[in-house]
């Protein structure tokens, strides 16, 4: 598999970043993890966006979904008529809440354009990709991911606060993409977010073989947040950088550019 970072700025767009968005490539297929706010028109300097065979939105915050409207009106409206219906995995009531979003008729909605299929935990097959998700801690319905490809695995977070959950999914993982958006030793909302320190102690308990940091919110300092998931995890860690390219195998290997 081939991971590519499109945004990683956590509950709204930074300077440097559009929200949550992730591009996995495996077989010919193309896999996008979340759609923020923002991410659409970053996801263009990197692959041609009507080439997009899935998109998984982990849940239905904003920061996660809400280009999703954008994506709808390119793939509907395009110069030679509409692009072919593909499958979007989300919370249940996603096709719903996508419709509220924009400001359609739920019947049909974006339903003409997207499949969308409702999570539930367990195991479903997403093109050539092997995907197993579970519900994670956070305070609307959220899903954490596993994917497997030809022995290699990737796992996501989403949004999530500290749950078991999350350390199945990332076991043994080649490379963990997870969530770090406070900072210990602050007064943090219960059942939000994690940590870096408790990002690090999840990938710890996982023996994950690499740890990248993502959701990294904007009013943050980054170095800190690297500097607290290092104290809990002893692997490469780093942080997720729009146009990071990670070639993801027995180890995973970051690539110099994208391209590569």
């Amino acid at each position: 598999m081939r991971l590519t970072i499109i945004g990683s700025s956590g509950s709204f767009p930074g300077p440097a970043s559009p929200a949550s968005c992730y591009l996995v490539e495996a077989g010919g297929f193309r896999l996008l993890l979340d759609l923020g706010n923002g991410a659409l028109g970053a996801l263009q300097k990197y692959t041609d966006i009507y080439g997009i065979d899935a998109v998984y939105l982990s849940h239905l915050h904003a920061d996660h979904c809400f280009d999703l409207c954008s994506y709808w009106v390119a793939r509907t409206y395009p110069q030679g008529g509409p692009k072919p219906r593909i499958p979007v995995y989300g919370p249940p009531g996603v096709a719903d809440r996508m419709a509220e979003a924009y400001g359609l008729d739920p019947d049909p909605g974006m339903r003409e354009t997207f499949d969308f299929v409702e999570l539930a935990p367990g195991e479903v097959n997403i093109g050539p990709i092997t995907a197993t998700v579970d519900r994670v801690n956070h305070p609307v319905d959220a899903f954490g991911i596993r994917l497997e490809h030809e022995g290699s695995t990737l796992a996501y977070s989403g949004d999530t606060a500290t749950c078991d959950e999350l350390t199945r999914l990332a076991l043994d993982t080649d490379l963990f993409l997870c969530e770090a958006s406070f900072h210990d030793h602050h007064d943090n909302p219960h059942g939000v977010h994690l940590t870096g320190a408790e990002a690090g102690t999840h990938a710890d308990r996982a023996g994950a073989r690499r740890l990248v940091l993502t959701h990294l919110v904007p009013w943050n300092d980054d170095a800190i947040t690297l500097r607290e998931a290092r104290s809990a995890y002893t692997g490469p860690v780093e942080l997720a950088r729009p146009g990071a390219v990670y070639r993801i195998g027995v180890e995973a290997e970051a690539l110099d550019a994208v391209g590569s």
